[in-house]
């Protein structure tokens, strides 16, 4: 726990938030200290135990964990976090170092409050980094659209028209709705492109049809391959405002 508590006690400054990396290789907790040294005071860890401990301790105001950790993995850290008492509330990001759709769906299951892939893109995690620690709550950038999509499951098929999508979901006109936590399955082409994306989805929540809106359902990506989040994560950022990293101040 000491390596993680030394690097608080030098980067220590009044009224500054809180972030705790926690990785198992000394090479990428440096680098995530590095940059997010401009969005807080940062810890490190260099296992799950550590990092719960320095958690209890220190209770930071947003964790950047590595999935594939050996031992005791992110995934069962989030789970631990997300249920203690007086942490459950700190946002978690969760670093995912393969390409398989399984270990992006596994970090969204434990809990995570955001999904990003190594190799580290540093402007992505700054802005990951701002948005969880603003005191304004603040969702991942969405951009508008209207892109027709299909989706399915075990016992039917129709089909929707995308509205809004970000990295991390997108909302869906449809005349059929389905309950909240269902699973299904999407698949949509990215406008102005040649690029198919294709995930598990859970319904988040639903609009009914009132004043004349077109009822549709936000829903979350479970099931992404590294290939397709890093095309969909460009794709979005292409699309919106650039912020410079530079100018990256938390309070």
């Amino acid at each position: 726990m000491r390596r993680g508590l030394a690097v608080a006690c030098e980067a220590s400054l009044p009224g500054r938030r809180t972030i705790l990396v926690v990785d198992d290789a000394p090479l990428l907790r440096e680098l995530g200290a590095i940059f997010l040294g401009r969005a807080g005071r940062v810890l490190t860890a260099a296992s799950a135990e550590e990092a719960l401990g320095v958690a209890r301790l220190e209770q930071p105001d947003l964790v950047v964990a590595d999935l594939g950790m050996p031992g005791v993995d992110g995934a069962s850290l989030c789970r631990a976090l997300k249920d203690d008492p007086l942490l459950g509330g700190t946002p978690i990001v969760l670093l995912v170092a393969t390409g398989d759709a399984a270990e992006y769906e596994r970090a969204i299951r434990a809990g995570a409050d955001d999904v990003l892939p190594k190799p580290l893109d540093r402007v992505l995690l700054l802005d990951t980094a701002r948005r969880l620690l603003s005191d304004v709550p603040r969702g991942l950038p969405r951009v508008a659209l209207a892109q027709p999509v299909q989706m399915k499951t075990e016992r039917t098929s129709w089909d929707g028209l995308a509205r809004n999508l970000s990295r991390g979901g997108v909302f869906v006109e449809s005349l059929r709705l389905v309950e909240p936590a269902t699973e299904v399955e999407l698949t949509m082409r990215l406008p102005e492109t040649r690029d198919w994306l294709a995930s598990t989805a859970q319904v988040i929540w639903t609009r009914p049809a009132v004043l004349r809106r077109v009822p549709g359902m936000g829903l979350r990506f479970l099931a992404l391959d590294g290939s397709a989040a890093r095309v969909l994560s460009e794709w979005v950022e292409e699309r919106t405002p650039h912020r410079d990293p530079q100018q990256e101040v938390a309070p």
